[in-house]
């Protein structure tokens, strides 16, 4: 009987023709009927009251309980990356400055080599020049000492290359100075 008066319900819902009965819009739809509107009221307040200190009491107290937490871990997180950050600008001051200092150090060592090379050039250059004055002298003494040989060969010379001369261009064979004090 129940499906004979939903279809006739549900009929004469769809049929404009057709009168409407008030007690059968009621029967389709329950919540539009006037004498239960109190006690949907009163559940409604009901429910509505039990979700209330359902969230009051229980999930919104979760969720603040989770806000605060992971507000909590985010400080400690930027309170330990403030801390990291000061170690590391620490760190980089600390590597800066032995940078620094290495640095010196090296052109300081590299001076002092200069330095050094330097030295032990002008001291080979002046060695060397040294020796080269030293053979340079050597050298104006036996050129000194050859020219004094040649020049006392030339003297003893001189006569035999004079006769030979005089002997050649007047062809006659002269005697010797020291064959005629014979």
């Amino acid at each position: 009987m129940r499906s004979s008066s939903r279809s006739w319900s549900c009929s004469s819902l769809n049929d404009p023709g057709e009168a409407r009965d008030p007690h059968a819009l009621n029967a389709a739809m329950p919540q539009l009927d006037v004498s239960t509107y109190l006690p949907q009221l009163f559940w409604l307040a009901v429910t509505f009251f039990a979700l209330y200190l359902l969230m009051k009491f229980v999930a919104l107290p979760q969720v603040g309980a989770a806000i605060a937490a992971r507000r909590g871990r985010i400080e400690e997180d930027l309170a330990a990356a403030a801390s990291l950050k000061s170690e590391a600008q620490t760190a980089l001051a600390a590597y800066e400055k032995s940078l620094a200092a290495a640095r010196s150090e090296a052109q300081a060592l590299i001076r002092e080599g200069a330095e050094r090379l330097a030295a032990e050039a002008a001291e080979r250059h002046r060695e060397l020049a040294q020796r080269l004055a030293e053979e340079a002298a050597a050298g104006e003494r036996e050129i000194a000492a050859a020219k004094e040989r040649a020049l006392a060969e030339i003297g003893s010379l001189a006569p035999d290359l004079a006769r030979t001369v005089v002997e050649k261009l007047t062809g006659s064979l002269l005697s010797a100075p020291g064959a005629a004090a014979e």
